[in-house]
């Protein structure tokens, strides 16, 4: 029997997860959106015209499977709105870090809930999606679910524990070279090269780096050796410690 679901919060990740969904011809049309922002919504119904809109997180959280794309601040009190439309029967999958299986399903009286930390690379099928089941959740209706959610790539069950930790190193993970891949792109244009052959060249040197790095049998050091000539190495203690002070001060955080 095909699911209803419903999304509360049209923000990025529930962009990303429509988009998923749209690229494996998946249907949106019994699809139900809630976001307090109608701007929002508006912005969701422009690329995705057949999903459907609500104002009432209520409706929404009336589906049998509602996802929760809100930010930590906000989850308590939308699942206090909410928990008078949901019944025992109802999933429930909160995409935001901090907020534990227990506490949601003590705050909606419910015992099927379950936390996955998106990726962005869902946007294109290929996110890396790590997710935590309640105890309590059944297995026919786990691996529904489960199936599902693979639509957005690679998805993996894991430890409620760890999933803080798959937040940093691999929700986040992009962020932190994006805009190097970016500035080097720039920097090929200003050498000499069209964009398509500086983007080019440094997607494809990137790719290669990567599968070097993991799969060549050399140990790290051992890679990092292949190149003599280091132009940033007087800078690498610093962004080192960069990365220790913000990423782990972040963690600490989210893990609350």
């Amino acid at each position: 029997m095909k699911k209803s679901l419903g999304f509360i919060g049209g923000g990025r990740i529930t962009k990303i997860f429509l988009q998923a969904l749209a690229n494996k011809k998946i249907e949106l049309s019994s699809v139900l959106f809630c976001d307090t922002n109608m701007e929002v919504l508006n912005a969701l119904k422009k690329q995705f015209p057949k999903i459907l809109l609500t104002d009432s997180c209520k409706l929404a959280a009336a589906q049998d499977i509602v996802f929760v794309a809100l930010h930590p601040p906000a989850i308590m009190e939308t699942l206090e709105q909410i928990k008078t439309s949901v019944s025992d029967k109802t999933q429930v999958v909160s995409f935001a870090p901090k907020i534990s299986i227990e506490k949601i399903k003590s705050k909606l009286g419910i015992n099927n809930v379950a936390r996955m930390i998106p990726n962005a690379t869902s946007y294109i099928n290929e996110g890396y999606n790590p997710v935590s089941f309640s105890d309590e959740f059944p297995v026919a209706e786990k691996q529904h679910l489960f199936e599902l959610l693979l639509t957005l790539g690679k998805t993996f069950e894991v430890e409620e524990s760890k999933l803080e930790a798959y937040a940093i190193v691999s929700a986040m993970l992009p962020t932190y070279f994006w805009f190097q891949f970016k500035e080097m792109q720039k920097l090929g244009v200003q050498m000499g090269l069209n964009e398509t052959e500086s983007k080019e060249t440094v997607q494809q040197t990137l790719l290669a780096a990567i599968d070097l790095f993991y799969n060549s049998g050399l140990s790290n050091n051992e890679v990092i050796d292949l190149i003599p000539v280091k132009p940033i190495g007087d800078h690498e203690a610093q962004i080192s410690e960069i990365y220790q002070n913000k990423l782990m001060s972040l963690f600490q955080k989210i893990k609350g």
